[in-house]
């Protein structure tokens, strides 16, 4: 069993790198990859506390690229260098970025008279990368949703009052990082683009030509159906699969370690042939 995707403390997880390593070896896997949003600083640290138990511990970043339409497009850097120079030098620039739109979220609650800091918003989190979980932990620690999918529903996504847009990176730039730092580039969750099953596959063919290597067609948000349509499209147009949990810990219960897609389907070794040459 393996799992390559997955949250710590140093972005939206629950679990400290070195937790979520031992919780990955209680359940079994042998492989994980940690993929902390906009981040690599988790890496060491689960590196060290993987050593010597037989747990393939893979270094990776979940990043988010530019993307005009509704829903979000994130994209998975899989056994990356993370102390390459050219990951190193990324980092700042997608941090500013995620730190610019959080600035204008909390100008949009200000607004509507909840005024709070980026502190307040971390609460007692170590991690350095704010995401929108953090800020739906917020509203429902001032009592104004009683949990993260209201917070979404009602104020952080698409045409609700605390929403705003990030900018993202060109995939094109995403992509060539990844692979200057020698990883694999997977777009993570399609389904998270709401796009027709005609545009996905049409969207499949410019990202094998941008140089793309993978699609995770199994996620926690895909079907038994979605995910073995999405491989058929995947492989017709030349792309690898990949399959992950997005494990969050207790911030996600409905997220499993080493489980994915909505049935909950163990993910096997099969799916490490991504990094088969």
């Amino acid at each position: 069993m393996i799992d390559l995707h997955s949250h710590s403390t140093a972005s939206d997880g629950s679990m400290s790198p070195h937790e979520l390593v031992q919780h990955a070896l209680r359940q079994g896997l042998t492989a994980l990859s940690l993929t902390d949003h906009d981040t690599v600083s988790g890496i060491d640290e689960a590196i060290a506390s993987a050593r010597g138990t037989g747990l393939n511990l893979i270094p990776g970043i979940e990043i988010e690229a530019a993307w005009e339409d509704r829903g979000v497009f994130h994209v998975l850097g899989l056994g990356v260098d993370h102390t390459s120079v050219v990951m190193q030098a990324l980092i700042p620039i997608i941090q500013g970025l995620r730190n610019s739109r959080n600035k204008l979220i909390l100008e949009r609650m200000a607004a509507a008279g909840i005024h709070a800091t980026m502190d307040n918003i971390a609460g007692k989190l170590d991690s350095t990368i704010i995401t929108r979980p953090h800020f739906a932990d917020y509203l429902i620690s001032i009592g104004l949703v009683k949990d993260r999918q209201q917070a979404f529903d009602q104020y952080l996504t698409p045409g609700k009052p605390f929403f705003e847009p990030y900018p993202g990176l060109p995939l094109e730039t995403i992509v060539e990082t990844i692979h200057n730092a020698k990883g694999k580039s997977v777009v993570a969750h399609p389904l998270s683009l709401y796009v027709s099953w005609g545009r996905m596959e049409k969207l499949m063919h410019e990202w094998k030509a941008i140089g793309v290597d993978g699609i995770e067609t199994w996620h926690p948000s895909a079907s038994w159906n979605d995910a073995k349509r999405l491989d058929k499209l995947a492989m017709a147009a030349g792309l690898r699969i990949s399959a992950g949990s997005d494990f969050h810990g207790t911030a996600r219960p409905d997220r499993i370690l080493g489980k994915t897609l909505e049935e909950r389907h163990t993910i096997d070794d099969r799916f490490m042939a991504l990094f088969d040459e």
